[in-house]
C-alpha cells in the first residue's frame, strides 16, 4: 500500500513540474503556471486568497492597464527608460488597457488592502510580455513598469479612472435613454386626469402625464449627479508614491503620465492638489457611491410606483397597463407581474448595501493609506454597472409600452371625496369637509352631492369643479 501511494505522489509531482515553471520574488522561488503570464507575487496572492472566487473588475484592470502605458510614455519623456522598452512596455499595457488577457488577472477582491497583489498582478503580465516582446527578459515589473509608481497611489488612481470612464460612457447614457422615455410618456399621458394620492389615499387631482414628467425629472437631477460625481473623481493620487510624499519619482511624472492617460480616454484627470489626502481618504469614492445612492433611490421610487399604478387588474388602482413579457406566475395561469420594476428594485437595493460597504470602507484610511481598496473598487464599479443595466432594462422593456387606463382613470377621479378641495373659497372648509365625507360615505361624486344639497349655481359648480384646472395652480372658479 506504501509503495503504491508512493508511485502515485511521484507521477502527481511529476505532473506538477510538467505544468508548472519556477519563479522568484523577494520571498523565494514559487511554482507558476507554464502558460500563465503573471509571475511569482500574482501567484503568491492566487495562493493567499482563496476567499470569494470573485476577481477584481476588467474595467479596473484596464484602468491599471492606462495607467502603465501612459507611465511608460512619460518616463521615457523624462529620460528615465529607454526607447525599447518604453515601446515594449506601451504596447503590453495597451493590451490590457483593451481588455485583452483577461484570464492573466486572477487575482481575488479579497486580497491585500492596498491592491498591492492587483498592481504587481498588471505589472508582472505587462513585464512578461514586453519582454516577450523584445526577445529578451529586459523588462522588469518593478523596475521598469512600476517605474515613479506605487500601488499605493496607482490603486486609488486606477479606482477613479475606471469609475469615472463607468460613469461617463455607460450609466449618462443609460440614465439619459431611461429618462427620455420617462419624458415621452409624459407627454402621451398629458391629457389623461388622474387622482393624486398622498399617503397612499385619495388626493387632488393630477395629471397622469405630470406623475410621469416628475419621474423624468428624478432622472434629470440623477444625470446631474452623476455628472458631479465624476468631476469629484477627476483628482487622482498618482504621483504621491508610498505614502504621498512623491519619493523615487520625477517631478514632472504625474503630469506627463495623466496628459497620456487623459488623451487616451477624453478624461480630465489633475493630479491631487494634496497627495496625503488622496491616499489616506476616499472621501471622492463616498461621494461618487452617494450619487449613485442617491440614484438607485430615486430609481426605487419611479419603479414601484409604476407598480403601484398597474396593480389589478381587477383589484389595483389598474391605472396603467404595463407590457407583458413573460408569464407571471408557475401555477396561475394568465398572471402578468411587472417583474422589471422588481429587478430595478433588486438592483437598488444592492446599490444601497455597496454604498454601505464604501462607507465602511473608506473609514480605514488608516494614517497614510487606506487599506480597504479593492473592495471599494468592485462595489463602485458594480452599482454602476447595476444601475446601467437596469435602467437600460426598464426603458426598453417596460417604459416604452406603457398605456393609459384612460376611461379607469376617469373613473376613479370621478369618485375622488379630494376634489372638495376645489370647493374651498366658494363656501368654505368646513362645509366642503361634509361634502367630501358624505361623498365617500355613499360613493357618489362631489357633484353630486353639491347638485343634492344645491351649494352652488350650476354655471358656478362647473367653473369650481372643472378637474383639469385643479391640475394647475391657481383657485378654481375664479
Amino acid at each position: 500500500m506504501k509503495r503504491i501511494y508512493k508511485e502515485a505522489t511521484t507521477v502527481h509531482r511529476q505532473e506538477v513540474m510538467a505544468t508548472t515553471r519556477t519563479e522568484h520574488d523577494s520571498l523565494g522561488p514559487v511554482m507558476v503556471p507554464t502558460n500563465a503570464l503573471y509571475g511569482a507575487q500574482t501567484q503568491r496572492a492566487v495562493d493567499n486568497f482563496p476567499i470569494s472566487g470573485q476577481r477584481m473588475p476588467p474595467l479596473f484592470v484596464q484602468a491599471l492597464g492606462y495607467i502603465k502605458q501612459a507611465a511608460a510614455k512619460a518616463n521615457h519623456s523624462l529620460g528615465l527608460l529607454d526607447g525599447p522598452r518604453a515601446c515594449a512596455i506601451m504596447g503590453a499595457a495597451g493590451r490590457v488597457a483593451a481588455g485583452e488577457l483577461a484570464d492573466q488577472f486572477p487575482v481575488d477582491v479579497y486580497q491585500t488592502g492596498s491592491g498591492t497583489s492587483s498592481n504587481m498582478n498588471v505589472n508582472e503580465v505587462v513585464a512578461r510580455v514586453a519582454s516577450d516582446t523584445l526577445g529578451t527578459t529586459a523588462v522588469h515589473p518593478n523596475d521598469h513598469v512600476n517605474m515613479c509608481q506605487s500601488s499605493n497611489d496607482v490603486v486609488p488612481t486606477a479606482i477613479h479612472l475606471s469609475a469615472s470612464l463607468a460613469l461617463r460612457d455607460d450609466l449618462v447614457p443609460a440614465l439619459s435613454n431611461l429618462r427620455e422615455a420617462l419624458f415621452e410618456k409624459s407627454m402621451v399621458f398629458d391629457d389623461v386626469i388622474k387622482s393624486g394620492r398622498t399617503h397612499l389615499m385619495d388626493a387632488t387631482p393630477i395629471r397622469l402625464g405630470q406623475e410621469f414628467g416628475g419621474y423624468a425629472a428624478q432622472l434629470l437631477h440623477g444625470i446631474r449627479r452623476v455628472r458631479s460625481a465624476i468631476d469629484e473623481l477627476s483628482e487622482v493620487a498618482l504621483g504621491g508614491t508610498a505614502t504621498g510624499s512623491g519619493i523615487n519619482r520625477h517631478e514632472e511624472f504625474p503630469e506627463r503620465t495623466l496628459a497620456a492617460i487623459n488623451e487616451a480616454t477624453g478624461l480630465s484627470l489633475v493630479e491631487a492638489a494634496n497627495h496625503f489626502e488622496a491616499q489616506a481618504a476616499k472621501d471622492g469614492v463616498v461621494m461618487a457611491s452617494g450619487a449613485l445612492n442617491t440614484v438607485a433611490v430615486a430609481l426605487m421610487k419611479v419603479a414601484n410606483d409604476i407598480r403601484f399604478l398597474a396593480s389589478g387588474p381587477t383589484s389595483g388602482l389598474a391605472e396603467i397597463t404595463l407590457p407583458a413579457i413573460q408569464p407571471g406566475s408557475s401555477i396561475m395561469p394568465g398572471k402578468v407581474n411587472p417583474v422589471l420594476c422588481e429587478a430595478m428594485m433588486m438592483a437598488c437595493a444592492r446599490v444601497m448595501g455597496n454604498h454601505s460597504t464604501i462607507t465602511i470602507g473608506a473609514q480605514h484610511g488608516n494614517l497614510e493609506l487606506n487599506v480597504m481598496m479593492p473592495v471599494m473598487a468592485d462595489c463602485l464599479l458594480q452599482s454602476i454597472g447595476l444601475l446601467a443595466g437596469a435602467c437600460r432594462a426598464l426603458a426598453a422593456g417596460c417604459i416604452t409600452g406603457i398605456e393609459a387606463n384612460r376611461e379607469r382613470c376617469q373613473a376613479l377621479v370621478e369618485l375622488n371625496p379630494s376634489i372638495a378641495t376645489a370647493l374651498n373659497a366658494a363656501i368654505g372648509y368646513d362645509e366642503a369637509a361634509r361634502v367630501a365625507k358624505e361623498a365617500a360615505k355613499r360613493r357618489i361624486s362631489v357633484r353630486t352631492v353639491v347638485q343634492e344639497r344645491r351649494l352652488l349655481k350650476e354655471g358656478e359648480l362647473e367653473s369650481v369643479l372643472d378637474i383639469r384646472g385643479m391640475t394647475r395652480p391657481g383657485i378654481p372658479g375664479q
